[in-house]
């Protein structure tokens, strides 16, 4: 995709538990909390909305529980918006790590987790009964996730179950949210065909006959070295009409983020800042203090809090940052912290880095508005 070919559309989403504004940046809180922070503190890092996954809560703390305390803003404390991965690409790595885990078949996905003997089915209409259940404001398909470098016959065999999985899937949606009155939750689909232009296109123009409320880029976003895979997700951008808003699953790193919201895309999940923070790896913007170049991967580094130089460090994590980490303490103190492995440590750093990610979307929406 050309580089200079830019699509970006702000939007307001409006969803049960509140509106979104996009583009936007949702921390992945998996088991049903961001680790090391709060609702509380996800609010002030001015968080919209959180992406769950059924995949794993299904298990711990399992549905009962769940329903038992009224769905997962009830007992998680979020309020705001909660996006619900049906586990796709949990699937993925499960079996592909060990095959005697799980298998996939046209029913759905059976699998059991390591050290348990107790098998679980998750089919599509399953996938959609939890993530309604739970209180989910947007559901996602269940899907057939691969990597790039996948062969041909199982990108294949992916883009087919996907497909015949989503129809279950938007089949059950319509039939447990028909009669719903007020804003109802809304359905994504996710768009697989590894590196194959042809595949990815099929997927999406079925999956557009189907119809949905949005789509999703689905498959391992980076290639073997770890760099972005952009020319596919520039293209499947392109397949979809942007009048649907359109999730980049797994994109995280701020240069990537840039790159694919100038292509279109409205909303990206990851759990790349928050481990980051909790490895040591503090975001912080290039020599003029501005978001202007983060998309050239120039306008921002990296402060590893390890590192010796911080040691008398009274300087902030990023210059003009307006975290209350950045306003309230120093890098020396930080670093002080990490030394003695202090749970205090994990709880600022991760602040710091999502507000930092806020700050980058709050940018990239004036920049949208201001036709830039």
């Amino acid at each position: 995709m050309n580089e200079h070919t830019s699509y970006p559309v702000r939007r307001v989403i409006e969803l049960p538990s509140g509106e979104l504004k996009t583009p936007l940046f949702m921390p992945d809180a998996t088991y049903g909390y961001v680790r090391s922070i709060d609702s509380e503190d996800l609010a002030a890092c001015r968080i919209q909305a959180v992406v769950m996954n059924v995949f794993h809560l299904m298990q711990s703390p399992g549905t009962s529980v769940i329903k038992s305390l009224g769905g997962l803003h009830a007992f998680s404390g979020w309020n705001r918006p909660i996006v619900t991965d049906s586990g796709g690409f949990q699937v993925y790595s499960l079996i592909n790590r060990n095959p005697d885990l799980g298998s996939i078949s046209s029913q759905g996905v059976r699998f059991k987790r390591e050290g348990s003997s107790r098998k679980f089915l998750l089919t599509p209409e399953k996938s959609i009964q939890l993530q309604l259940n739970y209180g989910s404001d947007i559901t996602i398909c269940l899907d057939y996730c691969t990597h790039v470098n996948e062969s041909m016959p199982r990108q294949q065999e992916s883009v087919e179950k996907t497909i015949q999985w989503a129809e279950r899937c938007k089949k059950e949606f319509v039939k447990r949210t028909d009669n719903l009155v007020g804003v109802r939750p809304l359905l994504f689909a996710v768009i697989q065909g590894g590196d194959s232009r042809k595949l990815r296109r099929s997927c999406a123009e079925a999956l557009l006959d189907i119809g949905f409320d949005g789509y999703a880029y689905g498959g391992y976003p980076l290639d073997d070295r770890g760099k972005l895979l952009f020319d596919m997700l520039g293209y499947t951008r392109e397949l979809v009409s942007h009048k649907y808003p359109m999730i980049a699953l797994g994109v995280g790193e701020p240069s990537s983020i840039v790159r694919c919201t100038r292509a279109g895309y409205d909303m990206f999940d990851s759990s790349l800042p928050t481990r980051d923070a909790r490895q040591g790896r503090l975001y912080t913007l290039g020599e003029d203090h501005s978001f202007r170049d983060v998309g050239n991967e120039r306008g921002y580094h990296y402060n590893y809090i390890q590192d010796e130089k911080h040691i008398k460090c009274g300087d902030p994590v990023s210059p003009l940052c307006d975290c209350p980490v950045c306003t309230n303490y120093n890098l020396a103190y930080l670093h002080h912290l990490h030394k003695r492995e202090d749970p205090l440590y994990s709880r600022l750093a991760t602040i710091h880095n999502l507000r930092f990610m806020t700050l980058l979307l709050e940018h990239l929406r004036e920049n949208i508005d201001e036709g830039r």
